[in-house]
């Protein structure tokens, strides 16, 4: 099966931003998840996101993550099991995307209006294909959903033949699914017509929806979730964006984190990304991923990672700001 990406050309070419939303920006750690707590979370994102879109220089690619989100999800579906029968996790990736799509593009349609821009916002639902044979289907390793303590973790281990484990940072224990790599974005052609139209797409929520083609050439779904950061990478990459921005809770990478002899990252040539990825400075469960993802991306493009926080965007496009990998 061939899958075509129609790149878009313009005579004073925008500049393309993908822009990868950190979980804080639409659900607090803290948060009960009303779906009030979710909306004021989105609208203060919208809110952040606003200097990014009025800005003329660039096109603007929002994608996001949904691991509490469709953790939550799983928590209902077992919940609920005796009375409606419980969907698979491709399908609560689906939910979760279409759910937080809709919350994230009604904040930022508001804020577009509020401040008398024409912007038209719309959420993609987003396909993306995995390698069946991907070794993350025998080695669980994803976090979805709350944390939990030891003991509740394991109370829920005497029912649910569920995996679980402890977080780098001592927050307590999440479960893990299988997190299969990002081959192939199966909309990016759309998605690049979309915004060569003007349009302010939201796309690849959750880090896709996993699917496989089978020998019948049928697109089937896959058990899993894809790590969102890595999953934008691959759009990124797929669209050849000029820059893949990762907003997270920090301003920018550190070594050493949190001990007395933290060190700020940030400029980084990719030997020197690379070398502090591979000496382990940079958690599975947390930052890992984020400069894992940069790395693909400056790896597969040439172009240029950031990341940083939503508060601090800005000043990072400029450069005085976040951590910076490049060539």
């Amino acid at each position: 099966m061939i899958y075509y990406i129609n790149l878009f050309y313009m005579e004073d070419k925008k500049e393309l931003l993908i822009v990868a939303l950190g979980g804080n920006a639409l659900l607090d750690s803290k948060s009960k998840g009303t779906i009030e707590e979710r909306e004021a979370a989105a609208a203060i994102t919208a809110e952040q996101l606003m200097p990014l879109f009025q800005n003329t220089r660039y096109s603007v690619i929002l994608t996001h993550g949904n691991g509490p989100q469709v953790g939550n999800l799983l928590i209902q579906n077992e919940e609920a099991s005796s009375k409606v029968p419980p969907m698979p996790l491709d399908v609560c990736v689906a939910e979760t995307q279409g759910e937080i799509g809709f919350i994230l593009q009604k904040a930022l349609q508001n804020t577009f209006n509020k401040h008398g821009m024409k912007n038209v916002t719309l959420t993609l639902l987003t396909q993306v294909l995995v390698d069946e044979n991907d070794p993350a289907f025998s080695d669980l390793s994803k976090p979805v959903g709350p944390y939990y303590t030891k003991e509740q973790t394991l109370e829920i281990l005497k029912t649910k033949d569920w995996k679980f484990r402890e977080d780098p940072a001592g927050k307590g224990y999440r479960r893990v699914v299988a997190s299969p790599k990002p081959v192939k974005i199966m909309q990016a052609g759309i998605i690049s017509d979309l915004v060569a139209r003007d349009y302010s797409v939201i796309a690849v929520g959750g880090g896709g929806i996993p699917v496989w083609i089978s020998e019948e050439n049928e697109i089937r779904g896959m058990e899993a979730v894809i790590d969102k950061d890595l999953a934008s990478a691959q759009l990124a990459a797929d669209l050849k964006a000029d820059k893949l921005i990762i907003l997270t809770n920090v301003e920018c990478c550190y070594i050493n984190f949190k001990k007395s002899n933290q060190i700020e990252l940030r400029d980084l040539n990719l030997d020197e990304a690379q070398t502090y990825f591979d000496q382990g400075h940079f958690s599975a469960g947390s930052m890992g991923p984020k400069v894992q993802a940069a790395l693909e991306f400056v790896q597969n493009t040439g172009n240029t990672a950031i990341i940083t926080s939503i508060e601090k965007l800005n000043e990072a496009l400029e450069g005085s700001a976040g951590t910076i990998i490049h060539q």
